[in-house]
């Protein structure tokens, strides 16, 4: 700060600087102008000069210093008072820029708010003829064609799923309810929604859980596995699919394991960033990059470590780690 201090006011040193060189030629061109009363003069003025820059370097410092270390948001409290005209128009530029941001990004929060509303609105609405329309299927006794129907009211319905949860990600803190969650029926009930389309292609399930129940979030901690299976049925062909939960160094274990295709070495450090859909999935119209996107967030949020073990051509295996009952604490706290 001293630094920039100085090359702030170097024209006032340089003019310092320049007047006594301008006076020590005088006394050295006049011969009758003691040349040693002079020098004690210019020592006494470059004393006073360096008293007079420190004290200004004290007063001016105050103000750009809680400048540089004002945290950019739209709190000015933390800004020193301003004690010169020129702090004076940058603290009243600040303060009126600040208060035109606050009132835009209040604005754009209602409207992100409303829209959100709108949309789980719409979504709920098309849920009913969704509901309506799968029964109309289940009654159907063309087994071809209700197997096709089938399989695209699903993609609808995970599709309007993974929308209404894109939504709610964004207040998920106020959205969480950790209490003790039963993984049989949470898992079951997944299966069952994916029933008609792992029928279609040959795939099974081996349910193995050690641990029956886990304290979690249950909305969100369904939503997650509901990705990891559907990825899971996705990427398999007429295999089993192992969910198996363990207990392990005191925290709980939740593992989905299938035998597909596997991801690619160059993909495992991207799969859960948003839009991700793989270098493989050219031809597969379901992938949209976000559910393991999503899933990722809520288990942050939840304290759940999810960890990827997969060798192309081999299968995956997606692992959740449960956090301590102890680490809830903070959940609760933020």
């Amino acid at each position: 700060m001293i630094r920039k201090y100085l090359i702030e006011r170097r024209s006032w040193i340089l003019l310092f600087i320049c007047l006594q060189v301008l006076t020590l030629s005088v006394a050295y061109l006049d011969p009758d102008i003691p040349l040693h009363s002079l020098l004690y003069i210019i020592f006494l003025s470059a004393v006073i000069f360096v008293i007079f820059l420190v004290l200004r370097y004290q007063r001016e410092s105050k103000f750009y210093k809680s400048l540089m270390e004002w945290d950019p948001h739209l709190d000015l409290t933390s800004l020193a008072r301003a004690n010169s005209p020129f702090e004076d128009i940058i603290r009243d530029n600040l303060l009126h820029q600040t208060k035109r941001l606050s009132q835009e990004a209040e604005h754009n929060r209602i409207l992100l708010e409303e829209e959100k509303d709108d949309l789980l609105s719409w979504v709920h609405e098309v849920k009913t003829p969704l509901t309506a329309m799968h029964l109309i299927i289940e009654r159907m006794e063309n087994e071809v064609i209700k197997t096709q129907l089938t399989y695209e009211w699903l993609r609808i319905h995970l599709l309007l799923d993974q929308q209404l949860h894109q939504k709610r990600i964004v207040f998920i803190e106020n959205d969480l309810y950790v209490e003790p969650v039963l993984l049989q029926p949470l898992i079951s009930q997944e299966i069952r929604t994916l029933r008609s389309w792992c029928m279609q292609k040959g795939i099974g399930f081996d349910l193995d859980l050690e641990v029956t129940e886990v304290l979690s979030d249950a909305k969100w901690l369904a939503y997650i596995i509901r990705q990891l299976i559907t990825n899971a049925v996705k990427y398999s062909e007429s295999a089993d699919i192992l969910i198996r939960s363990y207990l392990q160094e005191e925290q709980i274990m939740l593992e989905v394991q299938d035998w597909g295709r596997g991801i690619d070495p160059r993909d495992l450090p991207r799969i859960f960033d948003k839009g991700f859909t793989s270098t493989l999935n050219h031809h597969e119209h379901m992938a949209t990059g976000m559910g393991l996107y999503l899933s990722k967030k809520a288990a942050d949020s939840l304290m759940i470590h999810i960890e990827v073990i997969s060798k192309l051509g081999k299968g995956t295996t997606m692992r959740l780690t449960f956090p301590k009952r102890n680490d809830f604490v903070l959940i609760r706290e933020t």
